[in-house]
């Protein structure tokens, strides 16, 4: 029995032992696991697990530093320590953001576990991705996870496999296309063909999953890459220094060898909102989620290359936003509702007026719930939209006369993609006052 405490003590370090420091490693025999993701809005979140407390991730090929939202909420349960104060630089045409960062957390990613995972929580409450997506998202990751791995990433089915390299087996596929990868500032480039004006282009592209577009172009007149034709301004996205607009459009064709794609959607950043992508020389845009969605794909770091089989979404439909309308989740709100489960059939009047007059009066009783905030976060000048007298702050009620929180954010906004002529009957609260609104969705390059 004396004994004991020394077998535990053996035990514990062993197992710590065997466990990788400065890498991932899978914990379990077949040294690979698999893990389920969500997609929303092209994007895959995924869970994350930090210093023990579970969060939800951003897996984003285009980021070389994993980074935590909203850090001043998370920071006590995180136990974060060992900091020091930074700024980072990312994509819009604001300035560096504080950003602190942490050495030595314990991160798993389903039976994926690193023990000395540095990470950089930012600052600025207001750089969330949460409200633009309608769930919780905490922090995004991309390089540790690809790098330590092969990654399958099934877009079709939504999940992961997180393979260790020495044990991974490639399976013969004549349908596929693999390319080889190559890397700037650890993060992956593959070489593709843009079709413009007739002319075909060779254009190096980051890999951005993080990106729920499906291409940005960086417009380079020497080289043919520009918006030409029918083409609206419009808002991008979010960069960790700001927002990102720029122009939108359609190229010709996209191709990835023998994968081809005509009239796909394409974007074309203002020159401030990129110069720190641009300091790439060789780049000339991103490849992200609308493309990357289409495919099932093997990231292979450790080979340099990159697998890419087509799936169900292959032939989907490029669409854009017809109405003008940027969404995000704003909070919540009260809402007052019919609680049906007290409904009540009562009679009214004696027995003989009752068998006479069979009225039903129903005992409308309401409950209040909180339910999700969605408002306008961005209008499009000129859209549907604004020409109808919509206001950016102004929160949707209700669309087509079902309240809106009966929908998720994705799935309000995908009604605005729907066909050119659709109706769209808005009910907003504009400072305590209801209003209604009307419009119809349109060609975008009308």
């Amino acid at each position: 029995m004396k004994k004991l405490p020394c077998i535990i003590l053996a035990f514990l370090c062993f197992a710590i032992g065997s466990y990788s420091q400065d890498n991932f490693s899978v914990q379990n025999k077949r040294k690979s696991d698999k893990i389920r993701f969500s997609l929303i809005n092209n994007v895959i979140v995924v869970p994350v697990e930090i210093n023990g407390v579970t969060l939800s991730f951003l897996l984003d090929t285009g980021v070389s530093k994993p980074i935590i939202f909203n850090f001043l909420n998370v920071s006590d349960t995180l136990k974060i320590k060992d900091t020091e104060t930074i700024f980072l630089k990312g994509l819009g045409s604001g300035d560096s953001v504080e950003t602190l960062k942490s050495s030595n957390n314990v991160l798993r990613m389903g039976d994926a576990i690193k023990l000395r995972q540095d990470l950089y929580a930012v600052f600025n409450a207001n750089l969330n991705f949460a409200p633009k997506l309608g769930v919780p998202v905490h922090g995004i990751i991309g390089y540790d996870i690809f790098k330590d791995f092969v990654v399958e990433i099934n877009y079709s089915k939504k999940y992961l496999r997180l393979t260790e390299p020495n044990t991974y087996k490639y399976k013969k596929c004549k349908k596929c296309e693999t390319f080889n990868l190559e890397f700037n500032n650890y993060k992956p480039y593959l070489n593709a063909n843009v079709t413009i004006n007739n002319k075909n282009i060779p254009v190096k592209l980051l890999i951005d999953s993080g990106g729920s577009d499906s291409l940005w172009l960086f417009e380079n007149d020497s080289l043919g890459i520009v918006a030409t034709g029918k083409y609206f301004d419009d808002f991008l996205g979010h960069g960790l220094s700001g927002s990102v607009y720029g122009k939108r459009s359609k190229i010709e064709a996209f191709s990835l060898k023998h994968f081809e794609f005509k009239q796909a959607n394409v974007a074309f950043p203002n020159a401030q909102s990129i110069s720190i992508a641009t300091q790439f020389k060789e780049r000339n845009g991103s490849v992200s989620g609308n493309i990357l969605k289409r495919f099932n794909i093997i990231m292979d770091y450790d080979n340099n290359k990159i697998t890419l089989k087509k799936n169900v979404n292959f032939n989907t439909k490029f669409t854009y936003n017809r109405s003008g309308i940027e969404l995000a989740h704003d909070g919540v709100r009260f809402v007052k509702e019919i609680d049906n489960s007290t409904l009540k059939d009562n009679r009214i009047g004696n027995t003989a007026a009752s068998e006479n007059d069979n009225r039903i009066v129903f005992d409308n009783a309401y409950k209040i719930s909180l339910k999700p905030s969605y408002s306008i976060v961005e209008l499009r000048k000129g859209s549907p939209a604004e020409r109808a007298g919509l206001m950016i702050g102004d929160v949707i009620l209700s669309i087509n006369s079902k309240p809106s929180h009966h929908y998720s954010l994705q799935d309000l906004t995908h009604l605005f993609y729907g066909d050119i002529g659709k109706r769209i009957k808005l009910k907003i609260d504009r400072s305590g006052i209801e209003k209604l609104y009307e419009f119809s969705l349109e060609d975008v390059f009308k």
